[in-house]
């Protein structure tokens, strides 16, 4: 007997307990293997253009991420055919499934999906940007279909649902060029507080990454039960609000102990009567 007819008799032939053959079953894989690398070119082609175009980065990884998903489907449903599957029966089946499912829950799904078109409309912000929704404070990673991922400053990764992003009040930190640091401190009673506002004037104006416009102030803000409560308020550029508010709180206690003005702490006095 021929080597190739052996060969491929034994590719022809049914695998046990299925009308499959192996050859198929190769052919299946190549098939899934060869929609998968299209996709992936599709996806790469369709985000380098929309992001030619001018589109924001979140809009065209939310588009890529549609178009992934509506090829994964196209390929599994292209390539049934090859084991023997009938499409048009499995979409049947498909339909069903989905009409169901949206009958019973799918309310979620869509309205996460939803969410996720208008956050990449209407952009309340960008890539990178620094926010607090939900309870909870990140640097924007993506928009997905269906949640957005955020990550904090300690490298923790969260996702959020859409719809618990575009329902919920929201801070975005970044997305003016400026932002006010604000530092708060207290000093004594009896204080002179003209000469503890002329200190922290000074030390702002001594930073170099403080903005001269708009100008830093130091205010009285309030009477506190043990001591007057003063702020420095200073604006820098956003990529320096992290190091400079650090930098400040380390000059203010240190320049308002060199000025010889008390930082008091909380006291409780305690007056213990003796028996009559």
């Amino acid at each position: 007997m021929d080597l190739n007819s052996t060969y491929l008799g034994f590719l022809n032939t049914p695998i046990p307990g299925t009308p499959v053959t192996l050859a198929q079953i190769l052919w299946f894989v190549a098939a899934l293997i060869l929609g998968y690398v299209v996709i992936k070119l599709v996806i790469s082609a369709v985000r380098h253009a929309m992001l030619r175009a001018g589109a924001p980065e979140l809009v065209a990884g939310l588009v890529a991420n549609l178009v992934k998903a509506v090829g994964y489907v196209i390929v599994v449903l292209a390539t049934l055919p090859l084991i023997g599957v009938d499409t048009s029966t499995v979409g049947l089946g498909l339909s069903a499934i989905m009409a169901f499912v949206i009958g019973f829950g799918l309310q979620d799904t869509w309205a996460n999906m939803a969410a996720g078109i208008w956050l990449a409309t209407m952009r309340p912000f960008s890539k990178g940007d620094f926010i607090d929704v939900a309870g909870y404070s990140g640097v924007v990673e993506e928009v997905g279909i269906m949640s957005t991922r955020l990550k904090t400053f300690d490298n923790a990764v969260i996702t959020i649902p859409n719809r618990s992003v575009w329902g919920s009040p929201m801070t975005n930190y970044t997305r003016e060029p400026i932002r006010r640091v604000t530092v708060s401190v207290g000093v004594a009673y009896g204080t002179d507080l003209n000469k503890a506002i002329s200190t922290l004037l000074e030390i702002a104006r001594g930073n170099e990454s403080v903005l001269k416009n708009p100008a830093p102030q130091a205010v009285v803000t309030e009477l506190a039960d043990s001591s007057i409560n003063l702020q420095l308020r200073a604006w820098v550029r956003k990529e320096d609000y992290g190091r400079v508010r650090s930098e400040l709180i380390k000059a203010v206690y240190e320049g308002l102990t060199e000025a010889g003005i008390e930082i008091p702490f909380p006291q409780l006095d305690v007056h213990i009567r003796g028996q009559a």
